[in-house]
């Protein structure tokens, strides 16, 4: 990464926003990698556990939405000083009153999705201090902050065997109150960020087809890393039987892999362009799900698959979002809420879908070949659209970025 990104924006601000995300998604996701345990507590079946662990994914795919038209009307950092103290109260509670049923949980998770809403505050926070030659690196690494999905899957289930799963709530509330003391007093708006838009221009981004294009994108990339993450620590536990512990590193593992590929995805994009970065992604994700999809005997051959996927699915994430300020440069506020939201919503329907077909089939085949599938949907449907973005808003002479 040469020099002349560092000297373009403001790199405080951008570590900050990265610091916030990352917190944010670990709480966010905390839900996953103590949901075998929680079920076991609670009686929940398999597809409880599943909807009690997609519920913070639906509610964040809503919320990014709104948090992106709150950061967009007032300021990302506001928005993101709020969403924090929401969610450190949330956390508060459930520790020290705790959680005793099904529905508590789910509501818990209603709550939690405030820190999914992060995406629609960090990556505005750092894009709206760089030049277009240097989103697929800045948001590359704003967007990183998907790591702290690595946190809970190496952390969580540990700690809950050692002190309790109701406890775990407490120990989170450490670093997320130093992270919101660090964003506070670190992290800028950028000095020239767009206007506030009116009502209705956030209704007209619904009619412009390639908002709905990086939301079908998007909602596989990062849907489908998400999904996966919430997803896998029950999958190790019922497809080989391991212990909630040895489930989330395995976890760990892959969402490590693809929390890593994230900014190198935007890197990588910023070279040979987001729309040959993004077809590469899905062809091989696709192809590495499918062959997990036949029930493999080893577990360290569906772990190695899953990390190549989660690899693909990473970069993917980083190349969608390398592409998106060249679209959307004047809006780049609400056109982040919206693509979270559909991402979010995919997340959401590829944890509870899972979760539908194990308890109704006894196992994750199907699921795993449907989302297979819509890999190869998003491939068609972005190969349809590459000739026309490359030559109206993707040209030399619109945009110094590759495309």
């Amino acid at each position: 990464m040469n020099t002349s990104f560092w000297k373009a924006g403001h790199t405080p601000t951008l570590f900050a926003a990265f610091l916030y995300f990352d917190l944010s998604f670990m709480v966010w996701y905390v839900l996953g990698p103590l949901g075998v345990q929680i079920a076991a507590d609670l009686g929940l079946t398999t597809q409880q556990r599943a909807m009690m662990v997609a519920t913070p994914i639906l509610a964040g795919a809503v919320l990014r939405f709104l948090m992106g038209l709150f950061a967009d009307r007032t300021s990302p950092k506001t928005a993101g000083l709020v969403g924090q103290v929401i969610v450190i109260a949330a956390l508060a509670v459930a520790w020290t009153q705790g959680v005793h049923s099904y529905e508590q949980a789910l509501l818990l998770g209603l709550f939690l999705g405030f820190a999914g809403a992060s995406f629609a505050v960090a990556l505005p926070l750092a894009s709206q201090w760089y030049p277009p030659q240097h989103q697929g690196k800045a948001m590359g690494i704003a967007g990183a902050g998907n790591s702290g999905t690595v946190l809970a899957a190496l952390f969580a289930p540990g700690l809950a065997s050692a002190f309790g799963w109701g406890n775990v709530f407490g120990l989170a509330l450490i670093p997320l109150v130093l992270t919101l003391i660090i964003f506070a007093s670190v992290a800028k708006n950028a000095p020239e960020r767009p206007q506030p838009k009116a009502v209705g221009d956030y209704l007209k981004a619904l009619g412009d087809r390639d908002s709905w294009w990086f939301m079908l994108f998007y909602s596989v990339t990062f849907g489908g890393f998400l999904g996966l993450a919430s997803t896998l620590p029950g999958y190790f536990h019922d497809q080989y039987g391991f212990d909630p512990v040895k489930a989330g590193y395995y976890t760990a593992a892959c969402v490590f892999a693809g929390s890593l590929l994230r900014p190198l995805g935007g890197a990588l994009a910023d070279r040979i362009g987001g729309i040959r970065t993004l077809l590469v992604m899905y062809t091989v994700a696709s192809l590495c799900i499918a062959v997990v999809g036949f029930n493999l005997p080893s577990s360290t051959a569906a772990l190695a698959l899953f990390v190549v996927a989660m690899l693909s699915l990473g970069a993917g994430n980083g190349a969608v979002f390398q592409l998106v300020p060249q679209r959307f440069r004047q809006t780049i506020g609400v056109m982040t809420g919206l693509i979270g939201m559909a991402g979010g919503i995919g997340g959401f329907a590829l944890t509870a879908g899972l979760g539908a077909v194990k308890q109704s089939t006894g196992d994750y085949q199907l699921g795993l070949w449907l989302f297979a599938s819509l890999g190869v949907v998003a491939w068609i449907g972005l190969h349809s659209v590459k000739l026309r973005w490359r030559t109206t808003w993707g040209s030399a002479a619109v945009t110094a970025a590759r495309v």
